[in-house]
C-alpha cells in the first residue's frame, strides 16, 4: 500500500456519466494486480472514494481508473483535467487469481466491467469476456476488451445492441462452447448471484469482487463488512482488506 499525488495524463468522457481517468504512478502500478483498487481523495470531502484499478501498465508505470459519478466526490474527481494530481492510496484489497496456465471466462455488469479489463489483459489470450450493460448508450470498454485478443460477447437488457438478455445466458452459451477453468465477475449483487448459481451448477471454480460503501479502505472501520461462510461457520469479513475479490462459495449474497 503506498500513498502519492500522481500526475494525470489522460482523461477522457466515456458517457453522460462515466469517466476515464489514466495517471502516472509507477511504484503502485508495479505493486499492483488484477481486481484491486484506489482510495482516492477529493477536493472538499473528508473520506476518499474507492475506485477499482481498471487497467495496469507495468512497462509505462501507468494505473487506469473508469469509474462512474455518483455523488460529489466522484463528481469532483470528474473534473480533474489532465496534467493535475489525484491522490491515491494503492494498490489496496485482494485481486483476481491468475492461472499461469489454463482459461478463464470474465463477466462484469455495468460499472463492474472495468475492473474486469485488468483481468482479461493479464491472461493474455486465454480469457473470454462477457459484458452486461442497460442498453446501447451504457456500452464501455469494448474496443478495449478487443485488446485481450479474443471479441467479447456484449449483452444488453432492452437488446439494443449486441445479445439480448442477461449475461447468464451468455455464460451457459461460453460454456458449451469451451469450458473455462475459472470464473471471474463483479457487477451488481443479483447477477452475481445469477453467476455463482451458473458457476456452481457446472462444477467450475468462481470467484466475484463485491462492492460496499467504504471509509478507510484498509480493514480498521466495519463500514464494508459483509456476510461471509467457511467451513460451515458465518463470519463477517471487511471488503476492502479480505476482499473485494472472494471465492464464490464463501459469499452470502
Amino acid at each position: 500500500m503506498l500513498q502519492g499525488n500522481c500526475e494525470i495524463l489522460k482523461r477522457e468522457q466515456l458517457t453522460e456519466t462515466i469517466f476515464d481517468v489514466t495517471v502516472s504512478a509507477p511504484e503502485m502500478a508495479a505493486k499492483a494486480k488484477a481486481g484491486q483498487f484506489a482510495q482516492i481523495r477529493a477536493e472538499g470531502f473528508f473520506l476518499r472514494r474507492p475506485i477499482s484499478i481498471c487497467e495496469i501498465d507495468k512497462a509505462a508505470g501507468t494505473l487506469r481508473f473508469v469509474f462512474e459519478v455518483r455523488g460529489g466526490g466522484t463528481e469532483a474527481l470528474s473534473r480533474l483535467a489532465v496534467g493535475e494530481k489525484m491522490d491515491l492510496i494503492a494498490p489496496l484489497g485482494n485481486g483476481f487469481t491468475l492461472l499461469p496456465q489454463g482459461e478463464v471466462i470474465v463477466i462484469g455488469g455495468g460499472i463492474g466491467v472495468p475492473p474486469m479489463l485488468g483481468v482479461a489483459l493479464s491472461y493474455h489470450g486465454r480469457a473470454k469476456a462477457i459484458l452486461g450493460f442497460r442498453s446501447r448508450s451504457a456500452v464501455i470498454l469494448e474496443s478495449d476488451f478487443i485488446r485481450t485478443g479474443q471479441m467479447p460477447v456484449v449483452c444488453t437488457d432492452d437488446g439494443s445492441y449486441g445479445k439480448a438478455g442477461v449475461v447468464t445466458n451468455a455464460l451457459v452459451e461460453q460454456i458449451a462452447l469451451r469450458r473455462p477453468d475459472l470464473i471471474a465477475a463483479c457487477g451488481p449483487e443479483p447477477m452475481l448471484r445469477a453467476v455463482i448459481e451458473v458457476a456452481r451448477k457446472e462444477g467450475i471454480p468462481c470467484e466475484v469482487s463485491l462492492e460496499q460503501r467504504m471509509a478507510c479502505g484498509v480493514g480498521a472501520c466495519l463500514v464494508c463488512a459483509c456476510r461471509t461462510v467457511k467451513n460451515g461457520e458465518e463470519h463477517l469479513r471487511h471488503v476492502c482488506k479480505d476482499g473485494p475479490v472472494f471465492p464464490a462459495e464463501e459469499v452470502l449474497l
